[in-house]
């Protein structure tokens, strides 16, 4: 088998190798430049968040330690995970135990955590999507997938009106996570199954003066 499939895609490859590649010119005239006000944006982006099963809390600047703290106690999560860049003073007011993550931690042992918080990058209000860029705040991928919760704090001013907008402040060269509400699928009966590729419960605390 292992011969066969080497012989098929060593075909392909000469083939593509033979075939002059045309020159494709991609169309880019997406709409942009699309504004709402703070508060139609807000509004919409809560809507969104809360259509898609995500808890959203609001809060100024100065009440991020207490709100965050506050989400972590009603979700009963003792024992975090942090990215290794997060703002410690968002910590302040929470008693429970803080991990710092690292490549050290091997994914299966963010398991043990009950739940991550972290920082986001951008953030779309026409489909509620939060972008994680992987930056020292954010962390890498595995740590926002495999605890269970996940409170993601928000500032406003990176919350754009739609998707092109959101993207355009987005560095291509860095790896992007798009998150829309919980993770959730649906079994064979078409049930909604929530948990399964990612954290059950996704709490946003959104900042309205940053």
């Amino acid at each position: 088998m292992t011969d066969a499939r080497e012989t098929v895609l060593g075909r392909i490859k000469d083939a593509l190798s033979l075939a002059p590649a045309p020159d494709v010119a991609v169309p880019r005239a997406y709409r942009t430049g699309r504004t709402l006000p703070d508060d139609e944006r807000l509004a919409l982006f809560t809507d969104r968040l809360v259509d898609y099963k995500a808890t959203v809390h609001t809060c100024t600047a100065d009440r991020t330690a207490e709100l965050v703290a506050e989400v972590l106690r009603e979700r009963g999560a003792r024992r975090i995970g942090v990215p290794a860049g997060l703002d410690a003073r968002w910590l302040e007011a929470f008693d429970g135990e803080v991990q710092q993550d690292s490549a050290d931690i091997p994914a299966p042992g963010l398991d043990a955590l009950d739940g991550v918080v972290t920082a986001s990058a951008v953030s779309c209000a026409e489909t509620g999507t939060i972008f994680l860029d992987g930056s020292p705040d954010q962390g890498r991928r595995a740590l926002s997938l495999v605890p269970d919760l996940h409170v993601c704090v928000v500032d406003l001013s990176t919350v754009e009106t739609g998707v092109p907008e959101a993207v355009a402040r987005l560095v291509p060269q860095r790896p992007t996570t798009l998150i829309s509400g919980p993770s959730a699928t649906s079994d064979i009966e078409l049930e909604r199954v929530e948990g399964v590729h990612g954290p059950r419960t996704l709490a946003v605390v959104i900042r309205t003066d940053m």
